[in-house]
């Protein structure tokens, strides 16, 4: 038996698709192994969104060429720049673009003369990662909203949903597989069933989810703003296992800007969007991601920026540099702003968050907050509830027990203490 050894790199959509590989492979008769010093094929999963990122990627190549094992180097970074990859770095074995997923074995078997089955991805035989109760649930592929800054629609097409009937299915045989909290995403979530003939809406797929006995939390990320309807927001707030948690990246909050960006919506409707969502559901979390330096941003237009973050108050924000993408629309536009001014606006735009956060967590104490024990941390138990996601950008909420405690575990905890991002508690006896 043949061993095979993956490294996944990039986003959650990313590793949905490192899992849909090794589930594939687990099925033909490989050996999935952590140490890939010791596998066979090694398969290098890129990701190729922005420039350090695509840094990331080459660098995790060169790291591992000229080793005994087969190097499999696949993913967006692939599907991007094949080309030019095959003249740079010849001593890969096999480039794997995403367009040839489809093709996935037949192409492995240029490296494996043994695989006679020429499958390609599917979501049927995906091997989840991410432990035992938790997992996420990919119910798209690609992009449609076409920023000029973003070069996934270059890498990964137009949105296409994931057949409804398809989506229920996974989610079913996940829940009786014992996973306890699913995390709904892509590209764009709230776009999903628009171009379905069926019409189908996020909303109507939470719905069906909801019907599944044994998922305690059903969590989306990626929400694009005009696309939260006052529907999807009432169902939240009337569902308890919908986590009161909206993940709606913004990019920025200046009219002038947003507009060169080719987002839709402005500063008006972004304002009382939070509002509306805020007087729904008061115990909501707000997190967004928010670019600074994009071309013809001036210093009015950052300080504006910086006074909307104030007033509007995210839980949780995280934030970027422009990246000068080959191949996007604002790759040639004017009044580029210079490096050193992205990395001190970036600074000051995180400091300020670091304020806002602390003053966010302390509204947090004495609260019972229920979730899952998700590990282990410097003697503390890790707690993940509506508060933060599974990605690791926002805090942590760390807690003490009395007794021994298994991930998955659904506890309530009470929050104690709190700093810039993370909280500390302890659990509260059932």
């Amino acid at each position: 038996m043949k061993k095979i050894a993956i490294i996944s790199l990039g986003c959650e959509k990313n590793l949905v698709d490192s899992e849909n590989i090794l589930g594939l492979l687990v099925k033909n008769k490989y050996e999935i192994v952590n140490d890939k010093e010791s596998a066979d094929i090694l398969i290098i999963n890129t990701c190729g969104f922005i420039e350090s990122s695509k840094r990331e990627s080459i660098d995790t190549i060169l790291d591992n060429i000229g080793k005994k094992q087969k190097v499999v180097v696949t993913g967006c970074l692939v599907n991007r720049y094949k080309e030019e990859l095959e003249k740079e770095i010849p001593e890969v074995d096999l480039w794997i673009p995403i367009r040839e997923y489809r093709n996935f074995l037949k192409l492995l078997s240029l490296l494996d003369k043994d695989l006679t089955n020429y499958e390609g991805l599917n979501d049927n035989y995906r091997l989840v990662s991410t432990g035992s109760y938790s997992a996420y649930l990919k119910i798209g592929d690609g992009c449609s909203n076409c920023c000029t800054y973003c070069a996934i629609p270059l890498i990964r097409g137009p949105y296409v949903s994931r057949p409804f009937d398809s989506i229920v299915s996974e989610a079913k045989k996940l829940a009786n597989d014992g996973y306890k909290e699913l995390i709904v995403l892509e590209q764009d979530t709230t776009r999903y069933g628009t171009d379905l003939k069926e019409k189908k809406t996020i909303v109507d797929l939470l719905k069906e989810l909801l019907k599944i006995k044994g998922l305690e939390y059903i969590r989306l990320l990626y929400l694009y703003p005009d696309e939260i309807t006052y529907e999807l927001i009432d169902l939240i707030s009337k569902e308890k296992r919908l986590t009161p948690y909206f993940d709606i990246p913004i990019q920025h909050s200046e009219d002038k800007i947003l507009k060169a960006m080719n987002r839709r919506g402005d500063k008006a409707y972004l304002k009382e969007l939070f509002a509306k969502i805020r007087n729904r559901i008061p115990n909501a979390i707000l997190r967004t991601t928010v670019m600074v330096g994009f071309p013809g941003e001036t210093n009015e237009d950052f300080a504006n920026l910086l006074d909307f973050v104030k007033e509007i108050k995210f839980d949780h924000l995280g934030a970027f540099k422009y990246s000068k993408e080959e191949g996007t629309a604002s790759y040639n536009y004017p009044h580029q702003v210079k490096e050193s001014t992205k990395q001190k606006r970036l600074d000051a735009l995180m400091e300020l968050q670091q304020g806002i956060s602390y003053e966010q967590n302390k509204k947090h104490i004495g609260e019972v907050m229920e979730g899952l024990v998700v590990g282990q941390d410097n003697g503390y138990y890790l707690l993940r509830s509506y508060f933060n996601a599974p990605d690791d950008i926002d805090g942590k909420i760390y807690f003490s027990s009395n007794k021994a405690l298994k991930e998955g575990e659904k506890v309530r905890v009470l929050i104690k203490e709190s700093y810039v991002y993370d909280l500390y508690g302890s659990e509260v006896e059932k």
